[in-house]
């Protein structure tokens, strides 16, 4: 999915710009917020699920939820499905270093090997090669249908995991516990409205603006469920999160893009 929507920009060196931009704005806003959700829970950040809260209100499904739904929005602007790629780069090195500090309180599992040695950050790394070096014109079709099909099949696939997992689960719970909501409220408004509002003064382009604005508002991401299970707390705290505010994305992320036409 990485490969394919970076391989198919034009290389250009104001476009390279904008994408360490985004970068860049995306990783600042990540860090604000969650430095503003640690102040903010004040002694409940002992509690391991309301660090997991804290955690889930920044990270987002940026990639599997968010790069389908930018496409389909600038269809004619293939940056924005750029924008995606990097910013699911962005949040994954928060994740490994930062976000794991934040949930255990220990640097030692810091680890700054697995924030550049994962599967995100190496896709989007060899999607930038292909993009730096044009390989959509000189790549056989074949190999450019092939990443493209299984591309489009990744979002469906991920849904697929995601239903199988929620028919799963314990829906009076999921439904009736206090911390998924909270983690939603900061994950599905307050984070992306934090971030667009930090972005809005500035002579950015509006794909830019409005990238920033739906891709910050899309669900909490599965990688807070996967820190979870590393360190074995809060498993089932993480994946409520991450499905109920799948299931209220449905109404936010409509409601915010009104934004777009304000602004």
């Amino acid at each position: 999915m990485f490969l394919n929507s970076l391989t198919d920009l034009d290389l250009s060196a104001e476009l390279s710009v904008r994408m360490l931009l985004f970068f860049a704005v995306t990783l600042a806003t990540e860090v604000i917020f969650l430095a503003l959700m640690f102040l903010a829970l004040g002694q409940k950040r002992k509690e391991f699920s309301f660090r997991i809260m804290s955690l889930a209100s920044v990270m987002g499904n940026v990639g599997f939820f968010g790069l389908p739904i930018v496409r389909a929005a600038f269809p004619d602007t293939p940056e924005a499905a750029a924008y995606s790629c990097i910013f699911c780069a962005s949040m994954n090195i928060l994740a490994w270093t930062l976000g794991v500090f934040f949930l255990t309180g220990d640097r030692k599992y810091m680890s700054f090997r697995a924030a550049f040695l994962n599967p995100t950050i190496l896709a989007v790394a060899a999607g930038l090669v292909l993009y730096f070096t044009q390989a959509k014109n000189w790549m056989p079709e074949v190999l450019r249908g092939g990443i493209r099909t299984v591309g489009a099949m990744s979002t469906p696939m991920c849904m697929f995991v995601l239903g199988i997992r929620l028919s799963t689960m314990n829906l009076k719970k999921l439904f009736t516990e206090p911390v998924p909501y909270l983690a939603s409220a900061g994950k599905l408004i307050a984070f992306p409205l934090i971030s667009y509002l930090l972005v809005l003064p500035f002579p950015l382009a509006p794909v830019f603006k409005a990238s920033i604005l739906i891709l910050s508002a899309t669900p909490c991401a599965s990688i807070i469920l996967n820190l979870a299970e590393i360190h074995h707390n809060g498993q089932e705290t993480a994946a409520d999160c991450a499905l109920l505010s799948t299931l209220l994305s449905i109404a936010t992320i409509p409601l915010l893009s009104l934004l777009l036409s304000i602004g």
